[in-house]
């Protein structure tokens, strides 16, 4: 793997705040309990009671649900969301990358900058993670839970079933966005450089003088020497 070449413009600066870091880690806790308890319920393993798998399960998924709301009046209220919109200049040299290059040593393309922490791809796959499978899982999750509401009007079950396999799909969707994030993390400068920035909050990303200014002039506390 190519040595990564430092940019004279790169600095340590604190770009996960402790709300980015506790919503991930809840975030990714609660996704790895409920394909846990959802493979039991599914019938897929028995380390748990089917009982106590059915409650464990709704009861993550309805605090996931109140995280994710609270979550997304964050990112529109501070105008974070913009980090998860893509820019389609250079989606194709870092997919090419990602399918190509690295296997050849060849350095990343994309540098993190004050402005956009996440790639062209990166961004593109949170956008779908965040308005396609997410919402799929939320609907068809509430609609399966409140059964019995409505369960009166498809006595023969179908409605039932197609809901149960769109939300296994969806379950499995994520999970399968799960092991491709897990697997980049292994990729590129290892492991532990991917994940320190969201235990600590600090990573290296390229400043221009005029952002580094600010931050050393009203923001000191995010700037690590």
């Amino acid at each position: 793997m190519a040595e990564h070449r430092s940019d004279p413009n790169e600095r340590c600066v604190l770009v996960y705040t402790r709300f980015n870091r506790i919503w991930h880690w809840s975030q990714a806790v609660s996704i790895f309990i409920l394909l846990f308890t959802g493979l039991r319920i599914m019938g897929l393993h028995e380390a748990m009671p089917y009982g106590l798998a059915v409650v464990v399960h709704s009861g993550v998924a309805l605090a996931l649900l109140l995280l994710w709301a609270f979550a997304t009046f964050w990112l529109f209220t501070t105008g974070a969301w913009k980090q998860f919109w893509p820019s389609f200049g250079g989606l194709l040299t870092v997919a090419r990358f990602y399918a190509w290059g690295v296997f050849r040593g060849e350095e990343h393309p994309y540098r993190k900058i004050f402005t956009r922490k996440h790639n062209p791809l990166q961004a593109l796959s949170y956008l779908a993670l965040k308005v396609v499978l997410f919402p799929a899982i939320w609907s068809t999750g509430l609609i399966y839970l409140l059964h019995a509401l409505w369960g009166h009007w498809d006595p023969g079950g179908f409605w039932m079933t197609i809901v149960a396999n769109l939300h296994i799909l969806a379950g499995f969707a994520i999970f399968t966005f799960v092991i491709i994030h897990v697997y980049l993390l292994t990729i590129g400068h290892g492991f532990l450089r991917h994940v320190r920035p969201m235990v600590t909050g600090f990573d290296r990303i390229v400043l221009t003088p005029e952002q580094e200014a600010y931050l050393r002039a009203d923001e000191p506390e995010r700037l690590r020497e």
